[in-house]
């Protein structure tokens, strides 16, 4: 056999977190996401709640219509990620290679480890007998001859589910009269596309291969491919070097107008994008800035720079763009460093002969730190590494918003 790959899928990560370390949730539909009086969305629900209809990514007011009586709480991204990297350590182990898809999920190469299916199948096992007694959560286990059948297999019987697929074969005829929604890369915009050209199940796919290339182009291709089970793709661990951006970004809960309050903001996300880039060794060519207005128009602007990750900078080249869009109420502001290298340069220009230019940056950002807790009657001494949590900064702007002056 060419490949033997294990697809691994926490079931409702988050919400199965908090239920573990608090067992008075067990039973309930738990909503994990904004608050229900809050903009946003559900980021993961509980079975008991998908019962009701809410899924990932549903606007917060649709979930609370459909359950009211449900609990909704924030996520702690930060408790998660240090599970996430507990699961990762277990499930590493089986593997010659792991490719982390998020923090619940992961294919593993376990070709070479297992060296057979027979033991590859204990593998399989094992991962879900530790994940539970180990750490308490159950994980649905797909074990098959490809990444793209192991991700089905891990799909075919959840929650807390196993299934095999050993071969093309098999996976064909599991799949061969099901929706093309089955197939890996078939959203939803695509599969109203092939129903509206009559194509609507696997096998109309096989049938009509041409047909299915002519309204796809380059996916098109791929899905003849995997609809007979073709998918040599290997698994490829992480690279932070194959990242197109490093960026963050804040939806406020109220509609904010004032460029002084916007550029405070863009200051702490630059902070944040700065610890982000040097966390993985990376600089950029490129800053971007993102908006999105009250009547829900997006815009983003973007300029090369000379390769930096220094917050200062990311600050002063977004709050440039910035001074150049249109000055209208908004509903998210972002900025991203792109145009990623690990290899790190700077010109040397005239007056970093005569100073120490990431000096004067480093003073020029601790001033501005100051400026801003005096502003808001914050101390951000000694505490950004907490600030820079997820949840944390999200709370702090937020708590900025409300009590700005003017």
């Amino acid at each position: 056999m060419d490949q033997i790959i294990i697809h691994v899928d926490m079931d409702a990560f988050y919400a199965s977190v908090e239920i573990r370390d608090n067992p008075e949730l067990r039973g309930r539909p738990l909503i994990i996401g904004s608050l229900p009086h809050e903009r946003g969305v559900v980021a993961t629900a509980s079975y008991e709640a998908r019962k009701y209809g809410v899924h990932s990514a549903m606007n917060i007011k649709e979930a609370y219509r459909l359950c009211p009586n449900g609990v909704y709480m924030h996520p702690h991204f930060e408790k998660y990620r240090a599970v996430s990297q507990q699961l990762h350590a277990i499930w590493d182990a089986y593997a010659s290679a792991s490719e982390t898809i998020a923090l619940d999920e992961a294919y593993l190469d376990v070709t070479q480890m297992a060296g057979s299916w027979e033991r590859a199948q204990v593998f399989a096992r094992e991962i879900k007998r530790r994940t539970l007694e180990e750490l308490h959560l159950t994980c649905s286990v797909g074990l098959a001859y490809s990444k793209s059948a192991a991700k089905t297999a891990s799909e075919e019987k959840k929650p807390d589910g196993y299934f095999e697929i050993p071969t093309a074969e098999d996976f064909v005829r599991l799949i061969l009269d099901r929706d093309v929604r089955v197939l890996l890369t078939v959203g939803e915009k695509t599969g109203e596309k092939l129903h509206r050209a009559g194509i609507r199940t696997v096998r109309d796919i096989r049938e009509k291969q041409q047909e299915v290339v002519r309204l796809l182009g380059k996916q098109g291709v791929w899905l003849t491919r995997l609809a007979f089970g073709e998918d040599h793709r290997r698994v490829t661990p992480y690279n932070p070097q194959d990242a197109k951006s490093i960026g963050r970004e804040v939806t406020f809960q109220e509609d904010v107008s004032g460029r002084p309050f916007l550029k405070d903001v863009l200051f702490l996300l630059a902070l944040s994008v700065e610890r982000r880039a040097a966390r993985v060794g990376l600089c950029g060519e490129g800053v971007t800035l993102k908006l999105t207005y009250a009547d829900m128009k997006g815009i983003t602007r973007s300029k090369r720079v000379a390769s930096t990750r220094s917050a200062w900078t990311l600050y002063r080249e977004a709050e440039g763009l910035l001074d150049r869009t249109a000055d209208r109420p908004v509903r998210l502001i972002g900025v991203s460093l792109t145009h990623l290298s690990d290899q790190a340069y700077r010109q040397l220009r005239f007056e970093d002969i005569l100073h120490d230019g990431a000096a004067e940056e480093e003073k020029e950002t601790q001033a501005a730190l100051l400026r801003l807790g005096e502003r808001y009657g914050l101390d951000f001494a000694g505490n950004l590494d907490k600030v820079f949590r997820s949840d944390t900064l999200y709370r702090t702007i937020e708590y900025m918003r409300r009590h700005r002056k003017g």
